[in-house]
């Protein structure tokens, strides 16, 4: 929600009601962007494109409705924002799984 003190780790992908210079640091490893506000020429798509970056922007409630920790694939050429299952823990798994 704030990009002060913010952290990602290279890959993550970066969700965010909207950006402005302050969030750019973020894009250096960010592995993609979604965005609610903003269009294709809004800062955070212009961004992204350069760092070469998928993003996909106007995503209504996505800071709401996207969790941290959480999987998901970002096609900025569709426009898709797709969940991911949660990867299977190994302690989690049954010997006949």
């Amino acid at each position: 929600m704030d990009p002060v003190g913010a952290h990602l780790e290279p890959g993550e992908i970066l969700v965010a009601p909207s950006t402005d210079p302050g969030w750019t640091p973020l894009f250096l490893t960010a592995g993609g962007l979604v965005m609610e506000m903003g269009g294709a020429n809004s800062h955070g798509a212009v961004v992204a494109r350069e760092y070469g970056i998928p993003a996909v922007v106007g995503v209504r409630e996505a800071v709401t409705r996207i969790r941290t920790g959480e999987r998901i694939t970002v096609d900025g050429s569709t426009g898709a924002v797709t969940t991911l299952e949660s990867p299977v823990e190994v302690s989690e798994r049954r010997p006949d799984a």
